[in-house]
């Protein structure tokens, strides 16, 4: 019975494209891809010759249903994205919910993802943690922050190099100089690398050192002290 699958591709690395996503993408009747001209580097990289089709955030709303009924009809579909695994932080979700809906079987392939290798080496507690993904960038920004700042869960959120420095100046404004938060960039790639330490110190490290690449920002969770320190507070009042 087809099925779509959707394939984590590397987030830097090549060598990290795993041999059953290149078996995947060769099998497939048709590869969704966010960016085709991004992808096609990829394929051409694996001698991968399928025929591609766009599946991005601005045509998934109108595409969605037309990949079902091909998957319906015998097509098997495969859903890659620029990089990562598609639906985190990356078009999917809605094709995924549209195939259960629609009684179409779905097939998640394990691969890469930035925030696991982030917070992996970020040395904060990964028992239990809170993926953020991106930051609205304006409406419902300093809202998200606050309540992120008030988790007592290690938080993870994605960040441009352009906002790293003003999301950092942010969470130091509403949890304090001390808070630790760890930073990598370009994960997988010839450059990562990882800062970790208090956000004051990483703040005033990449205003020094210009920002480049993709970032992951790990945040320490708030002590459980204070967090039940603060509710007995707005208790008494």
């Amino acid at each position: 019975m087809a099925k779509l699958y959707i394939v984590p591709t590397p987030v830097g690395n090549l060598e990290d494209m795993t041999f059953r996503a290149i078996r995947v993408l060769k099998e497939a009747d048709l590869i969704l891809a966010e960016d085709t001209r991004t992808s096609s580097v990829l394929l051409k990289h694996f001698e991968i010759e399928n025929k591609m089709m766009s599946h991005h955030k601005f045509n998934e709303h109108q595409t969605c249903d037309s990949v079902v009924t091909r998957i319906k009809s015998g097509e098997n579909v495969a859903l890659i994205s620029d990089a990562g695994t598609p639906g985190i932080s990356d078009p999917g979700f809605m094709l995924s919910r549209a195939c259960a809906e629609a009684g179409v079987e779905v097939e998640c392939l394990p691969g890469a993802t930035a925030f696991v290798p982030a917070i992996v080496d970020s040395g904060l507690p990964t028992d239990r943690f809170c993926f953020e993904g991106f930051l609205p960038q304006k409406k419902g920004r300093q809202t998200r922050l606050k309540e992120i700042v008030e988790e007592e869960r290690t938080s993870i959120i994605y960040e441009s190099p352009y906002r790293v420095v003003k999301t950092l100046s942010q969470i130091e404004e509403l949890a304090g100089p001390d808070r630790v938060v760890s930073v990598s960039r370009e994960i997988s790639k010839k450059f990562e690398q990882t800062v970790r330490g208090s956000v004051s110190e990483v703040k005033a490290h990449f205003e020094a050192n210009e920002p480049k690449g993709e970032f992951v920002i790990v945040i320490s969770g708030k002590e459980k002290e204070k967090a039940s320190k603060k509710k007995y507070d707005d208790d008494e009042d």
